[in-house]
């Protein structure tokens, strides 16, 4: 989905003598540059230096199903850019992307609606209805990350896609709360230097830190190893990590609001792909 997408925007947005966006003088204007190719901010964190792109796809409920002729489905993209969204290019990609053909048989479809969902993940705003744009300036959702009035000490997630979490340089083997909580941070920080107001204004070093104390006190996990296809270039890429559950125990207060915006960034490696996708299970 995100290579046919890409493709077909890239179609779109781009001039016909194009060599890319790395070498392009309109890269700084071109919605195809800002979404796929983005310019990677100074003194980003570790692990950050290919700058993270403004969306993620949600489509794992997808995965396995066929869709029979006349039935409806639906994926999300979860869009970070709130300066230039581009709402038309996205549409009409989609379009295209339906019309070219969805799944490994190329099934044809149509796109019959695009809505804006509220924190809940329920539809809030109507953007297309099948024919027309009805309105390209979207208010975007916005996430709180202030520290609710009741305390929480006890917390399940769901790690509902393959996730890969850098400790130092290496692949963190369980998901340590003070490593899953730091790349969190890191991950909001970039989005929202890239696409937003600027990087949070924050005590990196002490948010680890206090993170770290808070302790994992169930694992179950286990690695799943995915490959992606390209269609274009017929390369394979691994996109594989873990998945399962953990729990953890500790003063969590002030991290529920960046775990429920991770809900929607995605944490970790590749979450372009759709890696990274996590599910606040309990919280108590």
């Amino acid at each position: 989905m995100r290579g046919a997408f890409g493709t077909i925007f890239r179609q779109l947005a781009c001039v016909s003598h194009c060599a890319g966006a790395w070498n392009c003088e309109l890269a700084a204007s071109c919605p195809y540059a800002q979404m796929f190719e983005p310019s990677a901010p100074a003194g980003s964190p570790s692990g950050l230096t290919d700058s993270p792109r403004p969306f993620v796809f949600r489509a794992v409920h997808l995965d396995g199903c066929t869709i029979t002729q006349g039935k409806e489905f639906f994926f999300d993209l979860n869009l970070f850019d709130t300066r230039s969204p581009a709402i038309a290019y996205l549409i009409l990609a989609f379009s295209q992307f339906a019309r070219a053909g969805v799944g490994p048989q190329r099934g044809p479809a149509e796109l019959i609606e695009v809505s804006r969902l509220k924190e809940n993940g329920h539809p809030a705003a109507r953007i297309y209805d099948g024919t027309s744009v009805l309105n390209r300036a979207i208010e975007p959702t916005q996430l709180c990350l202030r520290p609710g009035a009741d305390r929480v000490t006890q917390v399940r997630i769901r790690f509902v896609t393959p996730t890969e979490l850098k400790c130092g340089h290496d692949l963190a083997a369980r998901p340590e709360f003070g490593v899953l909580a730091s790349r969190v941070r890191d991950r909001l920080s970039t989005l929202r230097d890239l696409y937003g107001d600027g990087p949070l204004d924050m005590d990196f070093r002490a948010f680890g830190e206090r993170a770290s104390r808070v302790r994992l006190t169930r694992c179950s996990i286990r690695q799943v190893d995915v490959v992606r296809r390209s269609s274009r270039t017929g390369q394979i890429h691994p996109i594989g990590g873990f998945v399962g559950e953990a729990a953890y125990e500790g003063d969590l207060t002030e991290f529920i609001p960046f775990l429920r915006a991770a809900r929607w960034t995605g944490v970790g490696r590749q979450t372009v792909w759709g890696k990274g996708e996590i599910d606040l299970v309990s919280v108590a």
